[in-house]
């Protein structure tokens, strides 16, 4: 089985930039050929393939599979050196701060934390949910990632770091404990007063992105409840962060959704608490330099003033380093 080979380098893009380079790769990866079949089937000269294979060749994106020699004709077989590539660089922005990526599950008071920083890091958000978070995180697509995952033994986020970071030396710090609950229009027209409530065929609902803390939450409390998603009206339709579900019940497209307290709040809608989680940050011990700005902030009075005046928040263990 052939593999997807990832291309890290600005250098190795820049080639596949080139229409022509790209053609000529995608050619070699269907099937090994020389420079005089590539010329053929490009209707081009052997010269000007020659040219674009050498370019390929130094960018280490193919390489001489065969030398076959036919009397005095010595012809080299070209492949690709994989069956597929994946392009993976990020760009960041070039300046006097560092700029790193955050990427996981959505949180209020890191926005607040990005612009209070902004002087001194500048801090970029990917929110993909938090199990999708340490999934790139563990590819290198982000510096830190955040994520509020519980496990079946009760236990928050170090099961599933540990199962997914078994050879690397990461960090889990808690940023705070957050309460979770039933998001729903202001007075509750609907009587909602329950999550079996969501399953009723008059309630619309909106819910949240696949692989996110709060989904992985629901999907084990409808199974335990025995509530299957064909029995929402809106199971399908996701939002990727606890603003976006609270706008939409705010907007009155659905009646309820399932997120934080705060987004609630910000809303001037109707909550239910359901439960509180603990959130932590996850970052690899070799980005802590990088990172440190946002780790000495989350040990300050003002942070804490700051995190405690969100509704449903709570920063009694916030900055608290959590054993993996």
């Amino acid at each position: 089985m052939q593999k997807v080979e990832p291309v890290h380098t600005f250098d190795q893009i820049k080639l596949l930039a080139d229409s022509r380079r790209m053609e000529i790769l995608r050619l070699l990866m269907a099937s090994p050929a020389t420079l005089t079949q590539l010329a053929q089937t490009l209707k081009q000269s052997a010269a000007w393939v020659r040219h674009h294979i050498l370019a390929l060749e130094s960018g280490n994106l193919i390489e001489v599979s065969e030398v076959r020699r036919t009397g005095k004709v010595t012809e080299k077989f070209y492949r690709a050196k994989g069956g597929a590539f994946l392009l993976q660089e990020i760009v960041l922005p070039k300046g006097k701060k560092p700029a790193v990526i955050f990427s996981g599950s959505h949180d209020l008071a890191l926005e607040e934390i990005a612009e209070h920083l902004n002087q001194h890091l500048t801090l970029l958000s990917l929110p993909v949910g938090s199990l999708d978070g340490l999934v790139n995180l563990r590819q290198g697509l982000c510096q830190i990632s955040g994520a509020h995952i519980l496990d079946k033994t009760g236990e928050y986020n170090t099961p599933t770091v540990r199962h997914l970071f078994p050879d690397r030396n990461v960090e889990l710090v808690t940023l705070a404990y957050r309460t979770q609950g039933l998001i729903l229009v202001a007075g509750n027209p609907k009587g909602i007063k329950q999550i079996s409530d969501i399953a009723r065929g008059d309630v619309k609902f909106v819910n949240r992105n696949a692989g996110s803390g709060t989904r992985l939450w629901l999907d084990m409390e409808l199974k335990k409840q025995k509530i299957t998603a064909e029995q929402i009206n809106g199971y399908g339709i996701e939002v990727k962060t606890h603003s976006e579900a609270a706008a939409l019940v705010s907007k009155k497209k659905a009646d309820v959704s399932i997120g934080l307290q705060a987004a609630a709040h910000q809303h001037g809608l109707d909550f239910i608490p359901l439960f509180e989680e603990r959130y932590d940050l996850i970052l690899p011990h070799e980005n802590e330099k990088a990172l440190a700005p946002l780790l000495d902030y989350l040990q300050t009075i003002a942070f804490r003033s700051g995190l405690n005046a969100l509704t449903g928040y709570n920063s009694s263990h916030s900055g608290e380093q959590v054993s993996v």
